[in-house]
């Protein structure tokens, strides 16, 4: 049997005070302020963040669901400013529909990450249970490469390929103030969901020790308030899904068990709400742990499946 590695340092401390109101354009920065939409949830928290960068001609990153009362917020906020970009992180719905709001109403491009595509096909069988959490009309007018840099008035923005929580997912750098918009990567209220078959796990781990090596002073995330010690929190988070491996490891000590016998097990005090979000993660893990052979099951890796330890 092949050991993993074992958890070490601190488990993330995750931060539930932000209380900025939606539909109020608040400055966060000198260079950026923050729109957040009416659309809180379990899974959004408070609702999503915008975020505007510059002054004067601007780039508005995420401009969230499809809300014309969050466009017509962030259009007043914008009052005699020039939106010349618009940046999206991801294609979940409450990132991405409102882009296509708000070209019509400014003519701005959409660039940023590409169209929704997922980690891998469908097993016989399965269903893709986030079908209707993807916004499938998005069509930027440009994808942007890796490292592709986006110049304005006073700000340079630079994008990060950071496939994982959805494998089109892309952070923006903000050159000037060390910052980062994190989108749904790396969040200070909670961990991010990462679902197959739209997301997978070691994309993500991948994309987080990037994060961890770099040197940004500053998270934005597309919910919730600002992470502030960005590397100390990305090891933790790090640190956090070793430490879920283990568990999940430790509960197929006992024999063959089903996704759902796991996350009874794993998951403790759990929102029933999140129940089916918990099972994806599990998944998400144990499609992991299977190419790396530490479990096993009948056919490919699925939500029905029974796994056990190898």
């Amino acid at each position: 049997m092949t050991d993993i590695a074992q958890p070490d340092g601190e488990e993330p401390r995750f931060d539930l005070t932000f209380t900025a109101p939606a539909g109020e354009m608040q400055r966060v920065s000198p260079l950026v302020r923050r729109l957040v939409a009416p659309n809180p949830g379990p899974f959004t928290f408070t609702g999503t963040c915008t975020y505007v960068v510059g002054a004067g001609e601007v780039v508005v990153i995420d401009p969230g669901p499809d809300l014309p009362a969050h466009i017509d917020a962030l259009l007043k906020g914008l009052s005699g400013e020039r939106v010349a970009k618009i940046l999206v992180t991801h294609t979940h719905r409450d990132h991405s529909p409102a882009a296509r709001l708000l070209q019509q109403a400014t003519g701005a491009e959409i660039l940023g990450c590409a169209p929704h595509f997922a980690a891998r096909d469908l097993a016989l069988g399965e269903a893709n249970k986030l079908d209707a959490s993807n916004d499938m009309d998005y069509a930027p007018d440009r994808a942007l490469s890796e490292g592709e840099l986006i110049a304005g008035a006073g700000f340079t923005i630079r994008a990060l390929a950071t496939p994982g929580h959805t494998m089109n997912h892309v952070c923006f750098e903000l050159v000037e103030e060390k910052g980062l918009f994190t989108g749904d990567h790396i969040m200070a209220w909670s961990t991010s969901i990462v679902a197959p078959p739209d997301g997978a796990m070691r994309p993500y781990l991948d994309s987080l020790s990037r994060l961890r090596d770099a040197d940004h002073a500053l998270y934005w995330p597309g919910h919730g308030g600002p992470v502030t010690q960005p590397q100390r929190f990305v090891r933790a988070v790090l640190q956090h899904r070793r430490a879920r491996e283990i568990s999940i490891l430790a509960a197929l000590d006992a024999g063959p068990r089903a996704i759902s016998d796991i996350v009874e097990k794993v998951y403790e005090k759990l929102d029933p709400r999140l129940k089916g979000a918990a099972a994806l993660s599990t998944l998400a893990h144990l499609e992991d742990l299977h190419e790396r052979a530490l479990v096993e099951t009948e056919g490919a890796p699925q939500l029905t499946g029974v796994f056990r330890r190898r």
